[in-house]
């Protein structure tokens, strides 16, 4: 009996993993046709996506729902739904009307499945290493990337790429929020820029210099924009990781705070309202009101954790969500807070649970 479900069990990841292989090299189209136990899940309006990154080079990335009312978790929906693997690197999500895409970046593609359903409705491709997309209407979109010297425009409705926002002196780009017709965008990776871009004219019309990596850009309540940098060790130039405020009516720099030598704060965040910014900094999250003059000096939260690593305020409850990576191989897990900083549960996630996508 035992001989037998050990075969069983051996018989079944031999077929999932044959599963997988056929399906990478299937045309995703074709695959998710073939796929003949494709089904679609309830997801209310109130659901929750977590992109977690997986493993670079493992192709384990995966995407997990939470049901915020019935506190219902259920991971690798893409998959499920689907039978299509997510790919290498999810890094990120953003969602348009009744569509969410999902930027893989290390497989070079953004899936685009609903938002209801889960349910696989196009990709786009072609692009070299996509980290986020920002959409600004139903034909037009951009995509930063990593290595590209080049920002992507494209259409999200056809879902093909219709042209590109040359850079060549700042290959890498990251993060981007809209002012206006004009969108802001960090260059990451030892860089010490935002780009602004007329989406009008598809330009890159000005440069402003910041501190040292900038890795999150936002915009409050006051119409102003604030950027994260995180600096360079043993940079003697910028040794010290800047909360910036930006103008964007005339581009100037407003404040700039500096962080204590050695710090390394992530994932700068805002309330719905726009009147809060949060970040990570080490294993702890901070709380700092638009208005303030100061960093805070103390945190919000300090959870029991091996690794916080993504963070993410719901913009209609307030509500706080922290991801512990744990190890990098085993599932992580999501921690949900209330907006004044009281635990309200914690749900098993996927690998590496990086970033949060609000319906």
């Amino acid at each position: 009996m035992t001989f037998k479900i050990k075969n069983n069990l051996r018989n079944s990841y031999l077929l999932l993993t044959l599963l997988m292989v056929v399906a990478s090299c299937m045309k995703d189209d074709s695959w998710v046709k073939a796929h003949l136990m494709q089904t679609s899940l309830a997801l209310p309006a109130g659901t929750i996506f977590v992109v977690n990154e997986g493993n670079f080079m493992y192709g384990n990335a995966t995407l997990s729902s939470y049901d915020t009312l019935k506190r219902a978790v259920q991971n690798d929906i893409f998959y499920k739904v689907n039978g299509l693997p997510l790919g290498d690197v999810a890094e990120s999500m953003s969602r348009w009307k009744s569509s969410g895409f999902v930027v893989v970046n290390n497989s070079g593609k953004i899936y685009v499945m609903d938002t209801s359903s889960g349910k696989y409705t196009g990709k786009i491709t072609g692009l070299t290493s996509p980290r986020y997309i920002h959409i600004i209407n139903d034909q037009k979109a951009y995509v930063s990337d990593l290595y590209a010297g080049k920002i992507s425009i494209v259409n999200p409705t056809t879902k093909q790429i219709t042209g590109f926002v040359p850079c060549p002196s700042h290959p890498s780009t990251e993060e981007m929020v809209l002012f206006g017709k004009y969108l802001f965008v960090t260059c990451w990776s030892a860089d010490k820029t935002i780009l602004v871009i007329d989406t009008e004219k598809d330009q890159v019309i000005r440069e402003i210099a910041v501190g040292v990596q900038p890795c999150g850009i936002i915009s409050d309540h006051n119409g102003k924009i604030w950027v994260l940098c995180q600096s360079l060790p043993g940079n003697n130039t910028s040794g010290v990781a800047m909360l910036q405020r930006i103008d964007p009516n005339n581009y100037s720099i407003e404040m700039s705070l500096s962080f204590p030598a050695g710090a390394k704060p992530v994932k700068l965040t805002i309330d719905g309202k726009g009147e809060y910014l949060f970040y990570l900094l080490g294993n702890k999250v901070y709380k700092m009101e638009v208005s303030a003059n100061q960093l805070p000096g103390q945190a919000l939260l300090s959870p029991v954790s091996s690794l916080l690593y993504g963070l993410g305020v719901d913009p209609v409850s307030g509500d706080i969500y922290v991801s512990d990576a744990l190890d990098y191989q085993q599932s992580g897990v999501i921690s949900r807070f209330s907006a004044s900083g009281s635990l309200i549960g914690t749900f098993k996630a996927g690998i590496i649970p990086g970033s949060f996508c609000f319906r």
